[in-house]
């Protein structure tokens, strides 16, 4: 437009700004363009959220853009099966090396029936992690080391320890060779010694981690796992129950279990002493499954008392210790998963001062966290390397 131009002159002496107002003219090739209506809904629908998470961020706290700050276990359904079986052999174990040492007749009949349920299990165990894993040589690199400090190296080399264990305790039971029967005695307390802590250690794995609910009840889940692996040995002795006084001595066994998880699942809740920690352990489907473990527990350990020889109301407390245990394993890991998707229990957690700075002793800093020289922890380069390279 010519500079001559009256609207122009019009323009500049109103504002100053000499703004030409043909810049302003739909003109050329970009005019013809025209919105797509579904683009334009999708962008209306992606504010929307945006200012929903921006409400729900004033009224709850800052977070990470709504986003989740850790990442949620990829873990299917065979391990929170793998934390049933391997409990469920590990307290077999100890509970026929138990009755092994108890001695008398009237127990080889409990001895012999944990210590098939040891081998199984261990096999099933080993089964269940190659699974999720995908291939065995997975399973077998994590025997390429012997790391101490890692809950998951030591749970795989326990494993395999009590694998072979518990094999060679129930192998003259299997195949009926008496002659074998000394050496079968040693593998059954040796299965029984190793098989404790396969029954906890998934626990301490899980407290092992940065997930806010498992990491904040870390004191109570190896006990809790425990307990439970006990309830799922007693309960398989109630559906396949040994002749004897072996049958009375599970019930016992088994009834102090039930009594032990119920008191550790309610002291679960109370451990986790942040509310946004704890909410996953009393809503959605983790707060479904430990309702229904509390409540199958409770029951079975009645029909425990109430039995009294028959067979009926010993098959239903079986089954329901059984549904209470695996309800367990199966809340705790559902518990963990929405946890890790909720940022908010990771910030929270943190602001109440709870995880690494809870164990470091009053007055004593942290550690430098480890770092190229002339690098900061942060990343950055440090003055000093940046003047004198």
């Amino acid at each position: 437009m010519d500079a001559s131009d009256p609207l122009r002159r019009q323009q500049a002496a109103r504002d100053g700004r000499n703004v030409d107002p043909a810049v302003g003219r739909l003109a050329g090739e970009g005019s013809a363009q025209r919105a797509s209506p579904g683009r334009a809904a999708a962008a209306l629908a992606r504010l929307e959220r945006f200012t929903a998470e921006r409400a729900r961020e004033e009224a709850e706290g800052p977070s990470y853009h709504g986003l989740p700050v850790l990442k949620e276990p990829v873990w299917r359904w065979m391990i929170p099966a793998y934390f049933y079986v391997g409990g469920l052999a590990g307290a077999a174990a100890v509970l026929g090396a138990a009755a092994q040492l108890a001695g008398g007749r009237d127990t080889a009949g409990l001895v012999r029936r944990c210590r098939l349920v040891a081998a199984g299990g261990a096999v099933a165990s080993a089964g269940l992690l190659i699974a999720d894993l995908g291939r065995p040589s997975r399973f077998l690199a994590m025997l390429r080391v012997f790391r101490p400090t890692s809950p998951m190296n030591m749970g795989t080399w326990t494993l395999s320890a009590f694998g072979a264990l518990s094999g060679a305790a129930a192998l003259p039971e299997a195949i009926g060779a008496r002659g074998l029967r000394r050496p079968a005695d040693l593998a059954g307390l040796g299965a029984g010694l190793v098989g404790l802590p396969l029954v906890g250690y998934t626990g301490v794995l899980l407290a092992n981690t940065a997930v806010p609910v498992w990491q904040q009840t870390r004191n109570t889940l190896p006990m809790l796992f425990a307990f439970s692996g006990a309830v799922s040995a007693g309960a398989a002795m109630d559906l396949w129950p040994p002749p004897g006084a072996g049958g009375e001595m599970a019930r016992r066994f088994g009834l102090v279990a039930k009594g032990g998880e119920l008191a550790l699942t309610w002291a679960l809740h109370r451990e986790a002493q942040v509310e946004r920690v704890r909410h996953p352990l009393g809503r959605g489907e983790a707060g479904v499954l430990l309702r229904v473990a509390r409540a199958s527990l409770a029951a079975s350990a009645v029909l425990d008392l109430l039995r009294r020889g028959s067979p009926g109301l010993r098959i239903a407390s079986g089954v329901l210790g059984t549904l209470g245990t695996l309800a367990v394993r199966f809340g705790v890991v559902a518990a963990g998963r929405a946890s890790a998707r909720d940022p908010h229990a990771t910030f929270e957690q943190q602001r109440a001062g709870r995880g690494a700075a809870e164990v470091l002793r009053k007055g004593e800093a942290p550690g430098r966290m480890p770092a190229p020289r002339g690098i900061e922890a942060t990343g950055q380069e440090s003055v000093e390397h940046g003047a004198f390279p």
